[in-house]
């Protein structure tokens, strides 16, 4: 009898937490091994953030499946519960729309520059000059490509070949993504984990808006979104920053699991008014020009300065060979 009676409070327990709603028994334990799943999760979490005076945000961590939970060892009431379960929270670092930046993607890495932020590669860069990096007083970014293969990464063997799509014109050794596939999706949790493991404060996910490009897949705005919105997430969930590059026909839907915007030519393009969602939200955007010669520049400059960018000129291969500041 004691045998069923504790098998009847185990089945109580169960209903209790999954809610007695008619449910067969199958019902009930799809929802226990969804509840155990620690794989990749899309669904998002609506949390309260807070801003505190050291440019970080904090949240609940909630949303993060594989997080561990853990238990409060203050002093014990013997009245109360057994055990009192504290809600861990991550912070990370959120820039402030007046820092200045630098970025460089390829060449010898010129830290030269009177810069807060410095964009680089994750993969190229050491850890150790990360290190010495933010020892000299900067915030460290660190790009990595989130909708495109490249065959040079020490990872492109991880990405299934059902997933490589057309190549990217203009660019030898690198395809887009088929931003759909949990694959993919799992590398890139990866990528951020290496990025954490290096000491970045924050990634820079590349090539985020496949839906506009000819990718060989059918990929849907829905489908850029729900990507675009997991990488944020994914970053914030390990305490990273995370900038939006580009896909400015859904800044509006983004902007606010964003933390900073990258943009590339909103200038030449005559696209920078889409891009003021992130400055009304007190979010900078770091704005690259190319190709823009001496005649040019005093105009642009001033644009840019009126909308509050933080604007580069740049060589178009990134490579530190110089650095125009309209804010110089």
């Amino acid at each position: 009898m004691r045998d069923i009676r504790n098998m009847s409070l185990a089945l109580c327990c169960l209903f209790v937490l999954y809610g007695c709603d008619g449910g067969s028994h199958s019902d009930i334990r799809d929802k226990v091994d969804r509840t155990l799943d620690g794989g990749v999760t899309t669904e998002s979490s609506q949390t309260q953030e807070t801003t505190t005076a050291d440019e970080s945000t904090a949240i609940p961590s909630t949303a993060n499946p594989t997080q561990t939970t853990t238990i409060d060892s203050g002093t014990s009431d013997t009245s109360a519960s057994p055990e009192t379960v504290s809600t861990p929270t991550l912070s990370w670092y959120k820039p402030e729309v007046s820092t200045s930046w630098e970025i460089q993607l390829t060449g010898t890495l010129n830290t030269s520059y009177p810069a807060r932020l410095y964009d680089i590669d994750l993969f190229d860069t050491s850890a150790q000059k990360i290190a010495e990096l933010k020892g000299q007083g900067h915030k460290v970014i660190c790009y990595f490509s989130a909708g495109s293969y490249e065959d040079w990464r020490p990872d492109a063997s991880d990405f299934p070949e059902s997933a490589l799509g057309n190549e990217l014109d203009g660019w030898p050794g690198e395809r887009w993504l088929d931003i759909r596939s949990k694959e993919v999706w799992a590398i890139m949790q990866r990528r951020m984990d290496l990025a954490v493991q290096k000491g970045c404060d924050g990634v820079d996910p590349d090539n985020v808006d496949g839906y506009t490009n000819n990718t060989g897949f059918p990929l849907t705005s829905n489908d850029q979104l729900a990507y675009n919105s997991f990488l944020a997430q994914e970053a914030h969930k390990r305490g990273l920053s995370v900038g939006l590059k580009n896909d400015l026909s859904q800044i509006d839907s983004l902007v606010g699991l964003f933390d900073f915007s990258i943009n590339e030519e909103c200038h030449a393009y005559d696209e920078c008014d889409r891009l003021m969602p992130f400055i009304a939200q007190n979010k900078p955007v770091f704005n690259i020009e190319y190709d823009i010669s001496s005649d040019e520049q005093a105009a642009l400059c001033a644009d840019a300065r009126a909308r509050n960018f933080r604007t580069l000129i740049m060589p178009d291969n990134l490579d530190g060979s110089f650095r125009i500041s309209c804010d110089d």
